[in-house]
């Protein structure tokens, strides 16, 4: 039985209990403005992370401008609302688009004088101090992951170590960025990902999916990720590795990878020298509304990478799937330093196996899909998340420069 006090840290960062929030104040109370690259025009995690602070910004908080970089007026919005007003300012050339967004933003600073401006990516950050810093409007930083874990330009540097606040969405992120930047991380808020636990559901196991990927009677590790070449950080090639020896110890065991990219022709060969190509499923893209009955062919969710955070470890356990992670990352915090999960190096082979193989025994209490369901959503739902927004957004702010 797995001692089932919480990570003291994660849990108080995070976690906002309903019955201590003050009541919302009206819509009207609150001036604030979000600028964005883009959010409907290219699917991601920095995407459905903002799409979900910009639900529960207007669900819990009320109306907000939004300046959106690169989406056209002609895209697919469905957060298109009464309290949520888009600018649409894609243009023929980045150039002019970003002169577009520069003379549009500087002219609603100019008549509306907002509270603060929500700055949703580090590209855009020098931008908005530029406008912000002189009609003394405050701004915060929203990021993400990688993207500021590594030392930035100096001009980008100056912006986040001045910016009113710092959104991000674990430990790991955290750290870096301040390490690598020099940032204060007491400037530094924590907003972790979000899942829909109405969305992401346990259930029977597909039989058409069964087999249209052959796996009958057998125990099924899975993984979501990007097959690409420039980003083999996902830890494929390394379960991969491990498989020969899982199988040992379960001749079932198969292997269903979900995703596609350049690296995929590298990582097929990889199972065919591994002699593991017959428990090598490669499935290829998978819409997002087919996910679910995907996760819920797995026996465990395996994917020993370094993430900044790891949506897809949140899923996986919303459909009652026990999970394995790398042990030095963002993965920390919806694993809860390893109390709902499996943490071992990214880079190992054996400790991959070694975990697999105690997952697929199902002894610990990690595996049991009711309580891993239940302990998940207790911190990471949509509803903790949108409280977690309207605390954020209605804390006071101050100017640094």
């Amino acid at each position: 039985m797995r001692d089932e006090s919480w990570n003291v840290e994660v849990a108080i960062e995070q976690r906002s209990p309903r019955d201590e929030l003050p009541p919302a104040e009206p819509a009207s109370s609150l001036n604030h403005v979000f600028v964005f690259l883009e959010i409907f025009s290219l699917e991601g995690g920095i995407q459905s992370y903002v799409k979900d602070i910009l639900q529960a910004y207007s669900s819990l908080v009320g109306g907000a401008d939004v300046f959106l970089l690169r989406d056209g007026a002609g895209v697919k919005n469905p957060l298109e609302s009464s309290s949520l007003r888009f600018h649409y300012l894609k243009s023929r050339s980045a150039a002019l688009g970003r002169l577009r967004l520069a003379v549009s933003l500087l002219s609603y600073l100019l008549t509306n004088r907002p509270q603060r401006v929500f700055c949703g990516h580090i590209k855009l950050a020098p931008l908005v101090r530029m406008l912000c810093k002189p009609l003394k409007i405050p701004y915060t930083v929203l990021t993400y992951g990688k993207e500021v874990w590594e030392p930035l330009s100096a001009q980008q540097q100056k912006t986040l170590q001045h910016a009113d606040r710092i959104w991000t969405i674990s430990r790991y992120s955290r750290d870096r960025a301040c390490a690598a930047n020099g940032i204060d991380p007491s400037r530094v808020e924590m907003l972790s990902c979000a899942i829909d636990g109405t969305a992401f559901t346990p259930g029977m196991k597909s039989p058409d999916l069964i087999d249209r990927y052959q796996l009958a009677n057998s125990k099924v590790l899975m993984t979501v990720a990007r097959l690409w070449s420039g980003d083999p950080y996902k830890g494929v090639d390394v379960t991969l590795r491990a498989l020969p020896k899982i199988a040992q110890a379960f001749p079932e065991v198969k292997y269903l990878v979900i995703g596609r990219g350049d690296d995929q022709p590298r990582l097929v060969q990889l199972a065919q020298d591994l002699g593991m190509g017959d428990r090598v499923v490669f499935a290829g893209f998978v819409p997002t509304e087919d996910l679910v009955a995907h996760y819920r062919l797995a026996d465990a969710y395996v994917m020993p990478s370094q993430e900044g955070f790891g949506i897809v470890y949140l899923e996986a356990m919303s459909c009652g799937i026990p999970v394995l992670s790398g042990d030095a990352d963002g993965s920390a915090d919806p694993l809860q330093d390893g109390q709902l999960g499996w943490q071992v190096p990214h880079r190992n082979p054996e400790a991959v196996a070694a975990a697999c193989i105690e997952i697929l025994k199902g002894d610990d209490q990690r595996c049991d899909g009711t309580w891993l369901r239940e302990r998940s959503l207790a911190i990471f739902d949509k509803p903790a998340f949108a409280q977690r927004v309207q605390k954020l957004a209605r804390e006071p702010q101050g100017l640094t420069d």
